[in-house]
């Protein structure tokens, strides 16, 4: 970083090496739009103003953004590992990204993390890590591995780490649980996430006590106002299954305040989805549609992401920042023009190398013997039940009779659903009923189980249910459908049971393909087939779940009998 070549350059005294010019560049300091020419020079911006360079680009009638900012994220959710996870981001203009890896860090604990961080060093992209928080969530399911605070404190020098991960434990920081605080002292000069989905008043005054500087987890606009009146960062989310955005933006539309403690995310989003819809670009276009002023969703999208996370040098169009831009055709479609990563066209950047993992993060499927009885639910007046929600991760609690049961199995109203540990093979295991998926023929299987990733099935029958497991367990971790005891497709993620290692042409083809085939086999339309399914088992997302230690009341916090 050469300062006294870029104050040369910033004065025309040495021609800046990139020059794009004639643009209208968004100020997202003053809200302002002005017809300016952007300088660059070593990968960052010297001068905004009249400039000429060692080489032009005319970029009149286009609009020039800084890059955008996806402020949380699980990379593991795309299912590709982060250097193609990155590729795809960087397509759609982000060019910085904000992860926690709880999710493969439940399978591979520290030896995990440490692989993350080495992807990060080769990342095509601005690659921050959150250290995950609970690993696991909670005590009431088994997982692959535990993290103290301990474990977390030796990665917390490394460069690409900011802070701490989402605290899902929130009825343990109000609580004041003493390992969870260990972790929050032991991070209370960085960054905290939250994950605190519906609480208000003095519940959600406590939790923010804790530290907590940010929460994704809100659904509704009210939520959102009480959370930034409290002082905390709202992270607006659109992923795959949860589509936060339309309610919380509608609100803000007609609100009228400022938008300073608002930045948008994605959570979990599928990559075929991302190649479609993008991430943080889809968000400012839905935002912009729904009646927030560009430029506000631009400074969602871009400064309040960086300044919540101490990115002193990311996410403007001005002097000393990095020159991370994206050249927008206009200000209503959001259509990408062009994307720049340091100054230099994205299409013009090498193709960074393939991350490299530990063995074990290959091989992380085992269970017990499935024994016959392995599905059977014990006989009962009535029956708690997980009520799916379309479009949310939130559930119903809701209570059946055995004969709304049986006449729900016949029409594909109801499922049967089961967890399995598949970590340590200790022949854990737990089935409950569920509504609202649809699966009208076979079962659906998946080793992304939220966070702990154990196996998750759901069928209408107890053969093909067991059939589903042994083909889970027979390609390491993945997806599969199976109808009639044979196997109608899979999708192997072999990398700890969550990511697979094929490039982004070749997986999203058969990532379309068996999301079709989970639809034709009856799952509802209004659902994400697998990633709604992945969330059935977190137990610290209202209001009923199922874990491998049993049906979960998480609004009671505990298990149901």
């Amino acid at each position: 970083m050469d300062r006294k070549k870029w104050i040369r350059a910033a004065q025309e005294q040495e021609r800046p090496e990139l020059v794009l010019k004639n643009g209208m560049v968004v100020n997202v300091f003053t809200g302002e739009i002005l017809k300016e020419d952007v300088a660059i020079t070593d990968g960052y911006i010297v001068g905004v103003g009249s400039y000429h360079g060692q080489k032009e680009i005319d970029v009149s009638g286009k609009y020039v953004v800084p890059g955008f900012i996806n402020a949380h994220l699980h990379v593991e959710s795309s299912m590709v590992t982060p250097a193609v996870y990155a590729m795809e981001e960087l397509r759609h203009g982000t060019t910085t990204v904000i992860t926690d890896p709880h999710e493969i860090a439940n399978v591979g604990g520290k030896e995990a993390l440490a692989d993350i961080l080495r992807a990060a060093e080769n990342s095509p992209v601005n690659y921050y890590v959150m250290l995950p928080s609970c690993v696991p969530a909670t005590p009431f399911e088994h997982t692959g591995a535990v993290l103290s605070a301990e474990d977390l404190l030796c990665f917390k020098d490394n460069p690409h780490v900011l802070g701490l991960g989402e605290m899902m434990n929130a009825v343990g920081v109000i609580g004041n649980d003493p390992d969870v605080h260990r972790k929050l002292e032991a991070f209370e000069d960085m960054v905290i996430d939250g994950h605190a989905p519906s609480f208000v008043g003095h519940a959600l005054n406590a939790y923010i006590c804790g530290g907590i500087n940010t929460d994704h987890e809100s659904t509704t606009f009210d939520e959102v106002v009480e959370k930034i009146r409290r002082g905390l960062t709202v992270l607006v989310r659109d992923g795959s299954a949860s589509r936060n955005l339309e309610q919380i933006v509608k609100g803000l539309a007609s609100w009228g305040t400022h938008t300073s403690r608002l930045a948008f995310c994605t959570d979990d989003k599928h990559l075929a989805d991302i190649r479609r819809e993008g991430t943080i670009s889809s968000n400012i276009r839905q935002s912009i549609a729904l009646g927030l002023p560009p430029v506000k969703a631009i400074r969602m999208a871009t400064i309040n992401a960086a300044q919540v996370y101490g990115l002193k040098h990311i996410g403007a169009v001005t002097c000393g920042y990095r020159a991370d831009l994206v050249v927008l055709d206009d200000l209503i479609t959001v259509k990408i023009h062009e994307v720049y990563k340091d100054g230099v066209p994205i299409a013009e950047r090498p193709v960074p190398k393939p991350d490299t993992y530990n063995e074990k993060l290959m091989d992380s499927v085992h269970i017990a013997p499935l024994s016959d009885d392995v599905f059977d639910l014990p006989e009962r007046e009535t029956y708690d039940v997980i009520g799916l929600v379309r479009h949310q991760i939130i559930t119903e609690k809701l209570t059946m009779t055995q004969q709304e049961l049986s006449a729900g199995l016949a029409n594909g109203g109801i499922c049967k659903i089961a967890v399995i540990e598949r970590h340590h093979a200790t022949g854990f295991h737990a089935c409950a009923y569920l509504k609202g998926y649809g699966l009208r023929h076979g079962a659906v299987g998946t080793t992304v189980a939220h966070d702990s990733h154990n196996i998750i099935v759901v069928g209408d029958n107890d053969a093909d249910m067991k059939k589903a497991v042994e083909e889970l367990v027979r390609i390491k971790g993945g997806y599969t459908i199976v109808q009639d005891g044979e196997v109608v497709d899979s999708l192997p993620l072999p990398l700890g049971g969550l990511m697979s290692m094929l490039s982004a042409e070749a997986f999203i083809p058969r990532l379309d393909a068996i999301i079709q085939k989970a639809y034709a086999a009856g799952v509802d339309p209004d659902i994400d087939p697998f990633i709604t399914l992945s969330f059935t088992a977190l137990p610290v997302i209202p209001h009923i779940r199922i874990t491998d230690q049993g049906l979960f009341d998480v609004d009671q916090f505990c298990f149901l009998t």
